[in-house]
């Protein structure tokens, strides 16, 4: 009778079994190729879509043309510093805006000393732009009356006018002047941040076509 064959098992080879059971008991991690999505979320690339060139909804109807070509307004603004003066320009038309504060004393129509320099930038710009036609509207904020804002608006405007006309010097420049009060505020009445912005003097005028 044969005897049965014993294996001894040393150290180095029960090493080697269990790591053999590992091996095909875990899956074997794959290198990661690109980003973590949740499963069932992975995108799927759309089918182009396909035009049907002979499609009536894309033809213009029988006697139909397009509109003409329209250059879009563009508008910069700019604004100094302390937010006393900004200047708006369109395609079209230059604005200045100008604080009251810089121009009169508080409730007042009368310049101030530094308000002339600033007026005279503003009559150079319009001799650079050729400008014939000069707008120059007066606003305030809704602090007291009503009819005494549309009044001292008025008066503000005219005040700037009169500079402008000195400086131009009679250049065939005809000036529309208004005053508004308190309409058309450009910021929030119900602080004095918003009212100072809208105690104003604008002058805006085309800008040249060269």
């Amino acid at each position: 009778m044969r005897s049965p064959v014993t294996t001894k098992r040393t150290p180095a080879l029960l090493a080697l079994l269990v790591a053999a059971n590992l091996c095909t008991a875990l899956p074997v991690a794959e290198a990661d190729t690109g980003p973590s999505v949740p499963p069932g979320t992975e995108a799927t690339p759309a089918a182009p879509v396909r035009v049907d060139p002979t499609d009536p909804d894309l033809k213009l109807p029988e006697g139909a043309t397009l509109a003409a070509v329209k250059v879009l307004d563009i508008k910069s603004v700019v604004e100094d510093q302390s937010g006393d003066e900004r200047r708006e320009d369109t395609n079209a038309d230059v604005k200045f805006a100008l604080q009251a504060e810089v121009l009169f004393s508080k409730d007042s129509a009368r310049l101030s000393g530094e308000s002339k320099a600033r007026i005279d930038a503003i009559a150079e710009e319009i001799r650079k732009q050729n400008a014939k036609q000069v707008r120059v509207f007066g606003f305030t904020d809704n602090l007291g009356s009503s009819a005494h804002g549309d009044v001292l608006s008025k008066q503000r405007a005219n005040a700037v006018q009169a500079v402008l006309t000195a400086d131009l010097n009679d250049a065939g420049v005809t000036f529309e002047v208004r005053g508004y009060g308190e309409q058309y505020p450009i910021a929030d009445n119900s602080t004095e941040a918003g009212r100072k912005k809208n105690r104003r003097v604008e002058v805006s005028f085309p800008r040249s076509e060269s």
